[in-house]
C-alpha cells in the first residue's frame, strides 16, 4: 500500500488486486458505477463520501483519508473501501481471498488500524488475516443487519406530538444526543459532536419528535439521498424517555419524509443485540438484506 512520491496519489501494481489512492475525485470517479450499481451494501462508503466532499477530507479526524478499489484481472472494480483515521477501514462486501489481501497490505502499511467493517464474512476474513498477519488480538464488536424498506407501515397510534426538522437553533441538543447515542451504542462519534449537528441542519438531516408542549423528546437523522436511497440514522431517545414511541415516531416521520422526497429506497442499520429496535423497524415495514459485523484490533504489547 505504497503510496508514490511523484506527484500521483495512486499506487501502482498489477491489473489485478487493490489499488489504493488519497484522491477522493480519483476514487469516486473509479468506484462510482460498481458502488451505485449495489448501492445498499455501499451504502456507507456513499455517504461517507459525501460527506467528505461536501463538508472536507478532515471531516471525521485529522489524518489523511485513503480509499481503493478491487479489480479482477481485466480491470472491472470488484469492491471498494475506505478509511477515514482515526477510524475503522470500512469495506464494501468482497470475496474473502480480496479481504485478505488487503489486510496483508494495511499490515504493512497502517499497523495501528484499530478495526475493520464490513459485511459479516468479509469482515471476518480481513479479521483474521490481520490476526495471523500481525499478531495482533482481534474480537468481534458490533453485529448488525441492513434493513431496506418494504412497505411503509408507520405506528398507530403515534405517540402525542410532532415531528419538525431541526434547526440552527437546535444545535447544542443535537451535538449531545450524538454524543450520548454514540456511548449507548458504545462507539466512538464519528464526528465531532458540533460539527456533525452542523452538517445536518445545513440539508435538513435531523428530525426531532416532540411533545404537544414542544419539548424534543426523540431524533431521527438521514443521510442525503445518494443513488437513490436515503439511510435512516441514528435514531436516538434518552433513557429517561423511552418505551413511549417517541423513536419509532421519529424513525417514521424520517422515513415518511424520505419517501415523498423521492427515495427509491430507504435503509437503516441494527445492532442484533438490540431485538427492541429490531422488531420496531420490522413493524415499519423494514426488511433484513444483509448482517454486517464491526472487529476491533488490539495490537500484541512487545516485550
Amino acid at each position: 500500500m505504497r503510496i508514490e512520491s511523484t506527484g500521483s496519489t495512486e499506487t501502482t501494481g498489477p491489473a489485478a488486486g487493490w489499488r489504493t489512492t488519497t484522491d477522493l475525485d480519483g476514487f469516486r470517479a473509479r468506484a462510482e458505477g460498481f458502488l451505485h450499481s449495489a448501492p445498499a451494501p455501499h451504502t456507507v462508503l456513499l455517504s461517507v463520501t459525501e460527506t467528505l466532499r461536501e463538508r472536507g477530507l478532515q471531516a471525521y479526524g485529522d489524518g489523511v483519508p485513503l480509499f481503493g478499489t478491487y479489480t479482477d484481472s481485466d480491470g472491472t472494480v470488484r469492491g471498494a473501501f475506505l478509511r477515514t483515521p482515526p477510524h475503522r477501514v470500512a469495506l464494501g462486501p468482497v470475496a474473502p481471498e480480496a479481504a485478505e489481501a488487503l489486510a496483508r497490505q494495511f499490515a504493512d502499511a497502517d499497523p495501528d488500524l484499530p478495526g475493520v467493517t464490513s459485511e459479516r464474512a468479509a469482515a471476518e476474513a480481513f479479521a483474521r488475516a490481520w490476526e495471523k498477519h500481525t499478531g495482533a488480538s482481534v474480537a468481534l464488536g458490533m453485529r448488525q443487519r441492513l434493513y431496506r424498506l418494504g412497505t411503509f407501515t408507520p405506528p398507530e397510534p403515534a405517540p402525542p406530538g410532532r415531528a419538525r426538522v431541526a434547526t440552527a437553533a437546535d444545535r447544542d441538543l443535537l451535538a449531545r444526543w450524538y454524543e450520548e447515542y454514540g456511548r449507548a451504542v458504545g462507539e466512538h462519534p464519528a464526528m465531532v459532536p458540533h460539527a456533525w449537528a452542523d452538517s445536518r441542519v445545513a440539508y435538513g438531516g435531523a428530525t426531532l419528535w416532540e411533545t404537544p408542549d414542544g419539548t424534543p423528546v426523540a431524533m431521527a437523522g438521514a443521510t442525503p439521498r445518494i443513488a437513490g436511497q436515503v439511510r435512516v440514522a441514528p435514531v436516538y431517545t434518552p433513557a429517561d424517555l423511552r418505551g413511549r414511541g417517541y423513536g419509532g415516531a421519529a424513525a417514521a416521520a424520517v422515513t415518511r419524509a424520505a419517501l415523498d422526497a423521492g427515495a427509491a429506497q430507504v435503509l437503516l442499520f441494527t445492532d442484533l443485540a438490540n431485538p427492541t429496535s429490531n422488531r420496531l423497524y420490522q413493524r415499519l415495514g423494514y426488511r433484513p438484506v444483509a448482517d454486517f459485523a464491526q472487529w476491533d484490533f488490539t495490537a500484541t504489547a512487545t516485550p
